[in-house]
């Protein structure tokens, strides 16, 4: 009776051996699975391409030479940038680790104007068009009526930037829950 208590016991000790062993190799795989997706986009959304040619549009129709200076952000160059002002020269341009920004699923561009004489610059106070109102600004409150969230509206400025999140968190979209080509 003892030796097929014995035997009864390791199987049992086998059996849930073998299950943790699966359940450690899914969680694993899932893992990789949702790295792969988080950092598959390459581009704009769909839509975020769509709006922002139409802000681009919309600036020029409101004589503002708009330029969009950054767009989608690998994972590495999102590192990159985290590091400027911190382990590299410069200013720190961001709070945002890799994996922890809109730009890196395509959700999200920085912008910049262009002044008469043809430079790139980011002056929030220019008035290029001379209407009496900062571009910069116009630039934001089109955006905003396009649906873009306006950096410039946070507690901690980020005045180039424009995202559409719909709806999702960070922590969404490193799991993988990406909106489709319709935003949902």
């Amino acid at each position: 009776m003892k030796g097929s208590k014995k035997i009864i016991l390791t199987w049992i000790s086998i059996i849930i051996f073998l299950i943790l062993l699966f359940t450690v190799y899914n969680q694993m795989e899932r893992k990789e699975q949702t790295e792969e997706k988080a950092t598959a986009s390459t581009e704009l959304h769909p839509i975020v391409e769509e709006k922002k040619n139409a802000l681009l549009d919309a600036a020029a129709d409101s004589n503002i030479e708009l330029v969009i200076t950054e767009e989608m952000r690998t994972i590495d160059s999102q590192n990159e940038l985290y590091e400027q002002g911190r382990s590299t020269g410069g200013n720190i341009v961001t709070y945002a680790k890799g994996g922890q920004s809109y730009h890196n699923y395509g959700l999200a561009f920085d912008y910049a104007l262009i002044d008469k004489h043809g430079e790139i610059i980011w002056d929030i106070h220019y008035d290029g068009n001379g209407n009496g109102k900062s571009d910069w600004f116009e630039v934001a409150d089109l955006a905003k009526e396009l649906g873009f969230e306006w950096g410039g509206d946070w507690n901690s400025k980020d005045y180039p930037h424009l995202q559409m999140t719909f709806g999702r968190s960070i922590e969404q979209l490193q799991e993988g829950l990406l909106p489709d080509e319709n935003g949902n």
